[in-house]
């Protein structure tokens, strides 16, 4: 782009009107203003050493407060000598849903690398958090918090959901009317409570409906909660995604003989899908924002292990720049998973479109 169409750009998006013209130079304005009095308080008179003395009595931003905490804001209550084995465990995580990302690895060779790599990040995952072996201490659950509980929560909470979700969607739409009946009333039932009152019931209601001496972990109880929980609105957008299909597409199908099983697998459900990444994208970011709530159930995750970082008086007042801290997180993670799902949708609506006129 020039410099001539660049300018012809700005003017046609900010400058079309006189009304236009005066709302952006007020509108640039008061950013340029907001923008001074922010870039004050969080970088000219910023105290960035852990000194609390220092920080009150300066007139910018803590960010010490934050160089102090970030061990315990990030891997909460675990122990401090061994936090390197939940940073290498989220990693794990990480560079695995990196790979699954990369359109090199869609193919069937790439599909077993990817079975076998998943399989192996969970191990590492939970063998490094648990340890019991090779010299590591044993760390309960109790003891997880922070971004690997987290990320570990929003994963579970994600990828087991979703074919429970399919499952109870197919359901909903099934001419037997017992699967349907099920269908809809677990749907409508877990979509009519909220989260919260689902993580009470998994973490104080149900071990009483246990039999005698049968425990469950806490961490596992909380995991099936969101992800019975999520189910039931995952089920709800792919049914949404289901009801974009044209009947031409179910009756070219039956008119290759296929039977249902393979109907559903390799004809509607991939369209179906593509038409509900935006929808996916969303719980899936729900999802990660959500497992803030477990910290009622005394889990810590990042909120509850800042809260955590709170307890100690000396840091206390500084809470905001804990927050904002945290805040930067969650927004940087979703940012990269809203743009790869719009890159994605692009990329596989385009195929669609090409196979289309290719065929």
């Amino acid at each position: 782009m020039n410099g001539n169409s660049l300018l012809r750009r700005i003017r046609e998006t900010f400058f079309y009107s006189s009304f236009a013209t005066g709302f952006t130079i007020v509108a640039g304005f008061l950013l340029l203003v907001i923008g001074w009095y922010v870039a004050d308080w969080a970088v000219v008179h910023a105290v960035f050493a852990p000194d609390a003395n220092a920080c009150y009595s300066a007139r910018g931003a803590c960010w010490g407060f934050v160089a102090e905490k970030w061990r315990l804001i990030l891997f909460g209550r675990y122990p401090y000598d061994e936090q390197w084995r939940p940073a290498v465990a989220t990693l794990a995580i990480v560079a695995m849903l990196v790979a699954t990302a990369l359109p090199a690895l869609w193919n069937r060779k790439g599909a077993r690398v990817l079975l076998s790599g998943w399989a192996l990040a969970f191990a590492v995952f939970f063998g490094l958090m648990y340890g019991g072996f090779a010299g590591l201490s044993r760390v309960g659950t109790d003891n997880w918090g922070g971004l690997p509980l987290t990320v570990i929560l929003t994963l579970l909470g994600m990828t087991v959901s979703a074919p429970i979700g399919i499952v109870l969607a197919l359901g909903r739409r099934s001419e037997m009317p017992l699967v349907k009946a099920l269908s809809v009333g677990y749907i409508e039932l877990v979509r009519g409570v909220p989260l919260i009152t689902v993580l009470f019931v998994a973490s104080f209601v149900f071990p009483l409906l246990l039999p005698s001496g049968v425990r469950i972990d806490p961490f596992w109880r909380v995991t099936w909660g969101i992800i019975l929980f999520q189910a039931a609105y995952m089920a709800e957008t792919v049914r949404g995604g289901l009801q974009t299909i044209a009947r031409g597409q179910f009756l070219a199908a039956d008119s290759l003989g296929l039977s249902v099983f393979a109907r559903y697998v390799y004809v509607i459900l991939p369209q179906a899908l593509v038409a509900v990444i935006p929808a996916f994208v969303n719980s899936l970011l729900s999802t990660f924002m959500d497992t803030s709530l477990v910290t009622v159930v005394s889990m810590y995750d990042l909120t509850g292990s800042l809260s955590l970082a709170l307890g100690d008086a000396s840091w206390r007042d500084f809470f905001r720049e804990g927050y904002i801290f945290i805040a930067a997180i969650y927004f940087a993670a979703s940012f990269v998973m809203s743009r790869y799902s719009q890159w994605l949708e692009r990329r596989l609506t385009g195929s669609k479109k090409n196979a289309t006129l290719s065929f």
